[in-house]
């Protein structure tokens, strides 16, 4: 009986541990679905000889830096010089074409030209032109600084229309004035200028004036006018004794890539400078060369003098194709007598009147044409860099009549 007890009581005993085995192994299976969050205990500092692998797991990192070691030297090495960035190109400036340029200008001349015009018209459409009237077409032509010879020689033309015609209706008239103004100012002279290479050495254009005419700007204006031709410029800056001119003239080249010959040396020998921009010329193969010189004035005997020995040095090495005398056209009568006297020291062959848009005084391309018997080939009609107009004379006429 003790036996039997005893039995049981082992069994009983088995199935408890039985029981209470399954029991934690359904916690521990239902354990592995859940993900359990800790919160990070503080970082605490590594305590001196502790060992830092016997510390308890946390779900944060700690970065350890490694046992100081021997020190080491880091060689740096010297950076390479930074090279300038490259300075932007400039930007060059293409002009418009100057064909056509002065009937885009017209409106300026007419401004300054009105008086003219429209005091002609009123007084040759009076209903009656006896001869008071006629003095004062007369006054008006003169005081435009037209000339009393050219003056004469329209009003008697005028006169004989007006006496066959019969009338004096202001159309009719104003046709009439035209074209006898038209015939003064000759459309048949030749207004080119020489910008092409001549065989194999380039066109030389040597500019002239008295002080203060815009001689510089001129250059540095007509530089531009041929490179809108397409043309290939030199420009010599023989105007050696204005401190600024050579300055001046580089830059108005450099706008439209144009290079200029000049000297490093204040009041360097023009005659040398004017060589060397020639030589240049030849060596680069340009089309045309541009000779700057110093302005003078004409009643100085020296400074012609060396104005002519310019010209001898530059026809050295090759001729002179084009001499443009610049005249400012608001000196009216005293203009002309610059013109006489330039054109007896270098055989001027063309005319360039600036500031003609600022003078009421357009006569004066009659008369200075009549004075030395060559063309106005250019015509400056305001400041900005592209009113430098190659001259027209239907343009001109119509400018002042119409």
């Amino acid at each position: 009986m003790a036996d039997v007890d005893t039995v049981w009581t082992y069994v009983i005993i088995g199935v408890a541990i039985l029981v209470g085995a399954v029991a934690y192994g359904v916690s521990l299976v239902r354990g592995r679905g859940r993900t359990i969050e800790r919160e990070a205990p503080p970082a605490r500092p590594g305590l001196p000889g502790e060992d830092l692998d016997r510390r308890p797991p946390t779900d944060s990192t700690d970065t350890v830096a490694p046992p100081a070691g021997p020190p080491t030297t880091t060689t740096l090495e010297p950076e390479a010089p930074t090279a300038p960035a490259p300075a932007p190109e400039p930007t060059l400036e293409r002009p418009e074409s100057a064909r056509g340029r002065l009937q885009r200008l017209r409106a300026r001349l007419a401004r300054s030209n009105s008086s003219i015009g429209q005091g002609l018209l009123a007084l040759l459409s009076r209903g009656k032109l006896d001869e008071e009237a006629w003095e004062e077409v007369e006054d008006t032509l003169i005081s435009s600084d037209l000339g009393v010879e050219a003056t004469t020689e329209l009003v008697d033309s005028l006169r004989t229309r007006v006496r066959i015609d019969g009338t004096t209706d202001e159309a009719t008239v104003r046709g009439w004035l035209r074209d006898d103004l038209l015939a003064l100012v000759q459309p048949d002279m030749d207004r080119r200028i020489a910008s092409s290479r001549i065989g194999d050495r380039p066109a030389v254009i040597l500019v002239v004036g008295v002080n203060g005419t815009g001689k510089t700007t001129t250059v540095g204006k007509l530089a531009r006018v041929l490179v809108a031709e397409d043309r290939e410029v030199l420009l010599g800056a023989a105007d050696t004794f204005r401190a600024a001119a050579a300055d001046q003239l580089e830059t108005w080249g450099a706008r439209v890539g144009v290079a200029t010959v000049r000297s490093d040396k204040d009041g360097a020998d023009p005659a040398a400078v004017a060589f060397d921009a020639v030589k240049a010329g030849l060596e680069e193969e340009v089309d045309v060369v541009i000779i700057d010189t110093a302005g003078r004035l004409h009643n100085k005997v020296g400074l012609m003098d060396e104005l002519g020995k310019v010209k001898r040095v530059i026809e050295k090495q090759s001729p002179i194709d084009e001499v443009l005398l610049v005249l400012d056209a608001t000196t009216g009568q005293n203009g002309l007598q610059q013109a006489k006297v330039f054109s007896e020291a270098v055989d001027v062959t063309g005319i360039v009147l600036t500031k003609l848009d600022g003078t009421a005084k357009g006569g004066i391309v009659v008369a200075v044409q009549r004075q030395l018997g060559v063309p106005v080939k250019l015509v400056g009609l305001g400041e900005g860099p592209d009113d430098l107009a190659p001259f027209d004379p239907e343009a001109f006429v119509d400018a002042i009549v119409m």
